[in-house]
């Protein structure tokens, strides 16, 4: 797992373990993943995905988050993907409970400021917000979270960040992102200034009229800052350059 960042997380634990996946031969398991989210349209959804996937076990589907405390008793997920708002118990109140007993991923709509305060705080190893990534983004969430990484979207990598910042004496209201140095001497000058705005939650036309470049000049930096730091999404590229990466970007597979 490569080197954590430097801003101090607060309440939030990012020095996670790796998740054992070591069967009773000695060879590699499936990764158990739990499913939790009222909408059956989405549960389809990501029953059809994590079954394309072989290294990954879909081991139970919540509806709500009463549902999800048993299904984990009862199936022991190594991972559960947990949305925000469900009947009865949601998402936030079952967290601390299914935390304490495995990762917990939040995949949800909700991206609204306390949410993924409260979600991080309650012991959740990552926050992915639809939209902010495609469906191969949540299989390598889900590598990511097994390698002992942390996984965030723009919106909670944003959140976090401008938290940390302020609560640093005498930390100026402009929050500048501070990268890992060996990830940010991968990246040109203006890479560098890119990225900053990428991981500041900027979307690419807000890049461009920040910087004074053309769009299609912005998707190629930024198409090159995913090739240096090996990643294939935004949220991906944030985890590198934070250093919350688990199995993906130039730390993959490093002792």
């Amino acid at each position: 797992m490569g080197d954590q960042s430097s801003v101090d997380q607060g309440s939030v634990d990012f020095e996670r373990r790796a998740i054992d996946r070591t069967g009773v031969d000695g060879q590699p398991r499936p990764l158990r993943v739990l499913v939790a989210d009222d909408n059956a349209v989405i549960r389809m959804g990501l029953r059809q995905l994590l079954a394309a996937e072989p290294a990954v076990e879909l081991v139970g589907e919540a509806c709500d988050g009463e549902q999800a405390v048993q299904l984990a008793a009862a199936h022991d997920p190594d991972v559960v993907l947990l949305d925000v708002r469900m009947p009865g118990r949601d998402g936030l109140a079952v967290l601390p409970e299914l935390a304490r007993r495995c990762c917990v991923l939040m995949l949800t709509a909700s991206d609204d400021d306390e949410t993924i305060r409260a979600a991080l705080a309650a012991g959740a190893r990552g926050y992915l917000v639809y939209g902010t990534f495609d469906e191969t983004g949540i299989v390598q969430s889900l590598r990511a979270a097994a390698g002992g990484g942390s996984v965030l979207s723009e919106p909670a990598a944003r959140v976090l960040l401008e938290d940390a910042a302020r609560a640093r004496p005498g930390a100026p209201q402009q929050v500048r992102l501070a990268p890992r140095p060996e990830v940010a001497a991968l990246l040109s000058e203006r890479e560098v200034t890119v990225m900053e705005l990428l991981a500041a939650g900027r979307s690419n036309s807000e890049i461009a009229a920040t910087l004074f470049l053309a769009s299609k000049t912005v998707k190629n930096h930024i198409n090159r800052i995913f090739a240096k730091l090996q990643v294939t999404t935004r949220s991906q590229a944030i985890a590198v350059w934070l250093g919350t990466n688990g199995e993906y970007g130039p730390a993959a597979g490093r002792g």
